[in-house]
């Protein structure tokens, strides 16, 4: 009997930029930090990391780096043809990427699990019930 492994394909709203991971997210959620709230044009951003061992990329994305909440350099990965934002970390430096949840090609394979940087979520932004919660990033 062989065992199916689940697989998640997304990518950008043009199609230049795609990803497929497989197996399970290592974690899965919604991150409410400013940066994320300003990056994504929303209340949060709902993410996935993996193993960038289980992750493929397609497509060149462009990049923006800033520093994380540790003073750490962060760095998004966008299509530059549409501008949709797609996955964060550098590819083959990095041991683990954060793919964003909104481009899956089927969003219902989405599972949250957390809700991070709360200190930060802005009053108007829902907070889904029945996650963990953390201040800032969990340990």
């Amino acid at each position: 009997m062989s065992e199916t492994v689940k697989r998640f394909t997304g990518g950008c709203l043009c199609g230049a930029l795609r990803y497929e991971a497989e197996g399970e997210p290592l974690y899965t959620g919604y991150c409410y930090c400013a940066d994320c709230r300003k990056a994504s044009g929303s209340g949060c951003i709902p993410f996935m990391g993996f193993s960038s061992r289980a992750v493929r990329f397609t497509g060149e994305p462009r990049q923006f780096w800033s520093k994380n909440y540790k003073g750490k350099d962060a760095v998004r990965n966008f299509c530059p043809t549409c501008g949709s934002l797609v996955f964060g970390g550098e590819v083959g430096q990095d041991d683990s990427h954060t793919l964003y949840a909104g481009t899956l090609d089927s969003p219902a394979l989405f599972q949250p699990t957390m809700a991070i940087f709360l200190r930060d979520r802005a009053p108007w932004a829902p907070l889904p019930p029945g996650l963990e919660h953390c201040d800032t990033m969990p340990e």
